[in-house]
């Protein structure tokens, strides 16, 4: 069991049978009133954030989330295939509401970690970096060389990002899945 100063954020804890973690913290102690613990906390399975808090009274349960690796395969129609990662025979999908926005830089054979919950995957962790090929990039157009000019290029995972305009086609770049942005140029073609 927790306790209530134990919520810091990243902790996962357990309310009304559903998995949480918590993103932000603040203890408070009013004179007179016992000590409290506000938190804006987010939901692992339905993804909504809400505010909530605890005190010295209630009872936490810590979540029991463990990871797994697994293969991604392909996705088709909001769906997203996957086996396990030493099993490529058991093949199984999830939904786009639990791959997240991150699916769209996951590359065919890419192993990412599964998050299981009560023996059901409830979310995957996908690398915050990957390095992704450019497959389509509109030309630079001269003259149009002010500082932090950028055009939209398409990677291999068939998503489209903001990039420099002087990324082509056929160059490598790094992409940093949490924000769905442009890094650094890894391989010039």
């Amino acid at each position: 069991m927790l306790s209530y100063i134990d919520l810091k954020p990243g902790t996962k804890f357990v309310l009304n049978g559903e998995p949480y973690v918590v993103l932000e913290y603040s203890f408070a102690k009013k004179q007179r009133q016992k000590p409290t613990v506000q938190t804006k906390i987010k939901n692992l399975i339905t993804a909504s954030v809400t505010e909530r808090s605890f005190t010295q009274n209630d009872k936490i349960e810590e979540a029991d989330i463990d990871t797994r690796d697994i293969r991604f395969l392909y996705s088709r129609n909001a769906e997203y295939w996957f086996c396990e990662a030493d099993n490529q025979q058991e093949r199984f999908n999830l939904e786009e509401d639990i791959v997240g926005k991150k699916g769209r830089f996951l590359k065919e054979n890419s192993i990412v970690k599964a998050q299981v919950f009560d023996g059901k995957i409830i979310g995957i962790e996908v690398p915050i970096k990957v390095d992704l090929k450019v497959t389509e990039a509109p030309p630079a157009v001269r003259g149009n060389t002010a500082q932090g000019v950028t055009k939209t290029v398409v990677l291999e995972t068939g998503t489209g990002i903001n990039a420099p305009i002087f990324i082509n086609e056929g160059d490598v770049l790094r992409v940093n899945t949490e924000k769905g942005e442009y890094v650094e140029r890894v391989y010039k073609s």
